[in-house]
């Protein structure tokens, strides 16, 4: 059914609308906001990093208005995704490095280009560092990457909600429910320089991570949401950072 055209528009519709239920039933506090608004209020850039898991919760963290490109990996999960956030003007760049084959890998060149274009032309990128297959929790060395090439700033965010399902899925997946208590904490920027080391760059990603999890957590404890621990840390996959130095 997922293959049919007109069903895929329904279901983004209907993910799109129970969305907006959920907000406008709901109660939000927003923590640290100055920091995302002085970059909206004048028109500079930033690289909003949040976990994949809190994908659902995400579109009204953002200020109306100001544009967004979000990094969605190009599988029929993605697709869905990308046609949802359609519905709230944030628009999207496909592609993953992930995947090891060829044709993955050219997407995920594509999408790092993209996504240094964006940055250049001074619009926001959105990206979940853990996605989008995991560990949960844990941050690739893209983002860094990326900040690094383009002297763009990272911003976490961590969002939660006290009504919520929370999925066994790998990213613990949180659908919040209405008429609700929810919470959006942002983070302090961090900043990779250009030309950085090696070193440092794994120093970057390492404190994106950190500060990550603790925004998140944060807000978890905020609405008394039980914290969802990190997946065990696996070694760090090769060759993201090469592919973003190459997209540049």
């Amino acid at each position: 059914m997922l293959n049919s055209e007109r069903f895929r528009a329904i279901l983004c519709w209907l993910t799109a609308n129970y969305i907006r239920l959920v907000f406008w039933t709901s109660r939000f506090e927003v923590v640290n906001g100055s920091v995302p608004a002085a970059f909206w209020d004048t028109g500079k850039p930033f690289i909003l990093a949040f976990w994949h898991g809190r994908i659902a919760v995400m579109p009204y963290c953002w200020r109306r208005g100001a544009p967004i490109n979000m990094m969605i990996s190009r599988h029929r999960d993605g697709d869905i995704i990308a046609r949802t956030i359609q519905h709230f003007d944030m628009k999207s760049i496909r592609g993953s490095s992930a995947n090891p084959s060829k044709a993955r890998k050219r997407g995920g060149e594509d999408a790092l280009r993209g996504m240094i274009r964006a940055l250049k032309a001074s619009e926001c990128v959105g990206i979940t560092p853990d996605g989008p297959r995991g560990p949960r929790m844990r941050a690739g060395d893209g983002v860094a990457a990326i900040a690094r090439i383009t002297g763009v700033p990272v911003i976490p965010c961590g969002a939660s909600t006290r009504a919520g399902i929370v999925h066994n899925s790998w990213d613990r997946f949180l659908v919040p429910l209405p008429f609700t208590r929810g919470v959006f904490v942002w983070g302090e920027p961090i900043t990779v320089e250009k030309g950085a080391s090696a070193e440092t760059l794994a120093q970057a990603t390492q404190q994106i991570e950190d500060s990550l999890n603790g925004v998140t957590l944060k807000a978890d404890r905020m609405v008394g949401r039980a914290p969802i621990e990190p997946a065990p840390r696996l070694s760090a996959p090769a060759g993201a950072a090469a592919e973003a130095e190459a997209a540049s």
